[in-house]
């Protein structure tokens, strides 16, 4: 049995389940989740469970199993110990670094993982897997599917600008920080220079400010609505045919489940504002940073 923690949005869970998968494909292990922190989250921006959409193999694990393999961890010793590296008891394996750590795949069985895993590197090689099972389980609406034959009838573009809590709140912004419309101003020039009539679909949390701020001579769809939900919306991001992706796991996926094989990726070089965090392997080698 293999358990993964599920925190953070839709684009971090689904970068746990990923990497989760893995870890459990290679030691034929059952994959389970802990959700007890997404029950209990009373943080800044409040989770709940978001995978329950998709054609995954969902298993929950219980107080008990979680207890078998996370032990009584806790208190300041355990923080410490965290800060310093991997911290193991019954194999409960904590993230000790944003980037790739090749020994998580080589726990074994029975463990319990604790982080984000934000690199495809920890499931490139099941990539068959993940992106079959990252599919809707429910048709879209009668509107949505019309918006899903004008995205694959035309030379779509993707682009996701994300503000929300990376605005309303001073620390996440300190951490986070926001692309720059410079850096969309830049990455729309690219794509559309490659591009034969390209046709832009607008994704955002505030999709008023994008309408007044981003200036795009091009046809131009605004899709977030308020009415769509964001499995929705970031399936539709998959469908484009090239993508400008925000700091955001959210666009990152929508990139990434994009199954054209010439896709052009755009994504900011500069992942968080907070710098001292290492962010090389967060963006596929095929993708284009700027």
């Amino acid at each position: 049995m293999i358990i993964i923690k599920l925190i953070g949005g839709l684009g971090n869970q689904m970068f746990q389940y990923a990497t989760g998968k893995k870890v459990g494909l290679k030691y034929d292990a059952v994959l389970k989740f802990d959700i007890g922190g997404l029950r209990n989250n009373s943080g800044i921006t409040p989770r709940n469970y978001a995978l329950g959409f998709f054609n995954i193999q969902e298993n929950f694990a219980n107080e008990k199993e979680i207890e078998k393999l996370k032990g009584n961890a806790g208190g300041k010793i355990f923080h410490i110990m965290q800060k310093l590296g991997i911290w193991k008891k019954k194999r409960f394996i904590v993230e000790p670094k944003f980037s790739f750590n090749p020994e998580v795949l080589d726990i074994g069985d029975d463990s319990y993982l604790q982080g984000y895993w934000q690199t495809e590197k920890y499931f490139k090689d099941i990539e068959g897997v993940i992106r079959k099972e990252f599919t809707l389980k429910k048709e879209f609406s009668i509107e949505e599917k019309e918006m899903t034959k004008e995205i694959k009838n035309t030379n779509a573009i993707s682009l996701h600008i994300r503000r929300g809590d990376y605005i309303a709140h001073a620390e996440t912004n300190k951490f986070h920080g926001i692309c720059s419309l410079d850096y969309y101003e830049k990455a729309i020039k690219q794509v559309a220079e490659k591009t034969e009539n390209p046709v832009f679909f607008i994704f955002s949390d505030d999709i008023e400010w994008v309408k007044q701020n981003l200036k795009i001579d091009f046809p131009t769809i605004y899709v977030s609505d308020g009415i769509l939900k964001d499995y929705e919306e970031l399936m539709l991001m998959s469908y484009c045919k090239h993508n400008i992706i925000a700091n955001s796991s959210f666009s990152w996926w929508g990139a990434w489940l994009n199954a054209n094989p010439n896709k052009i990726v755009i994504a900011p070089k500069q992942w968080f504002a907070e710098k001292s965090v290492g962010t090389s392997d967060i963006i596929p080698e095929t993708w284009t940073r700027i």
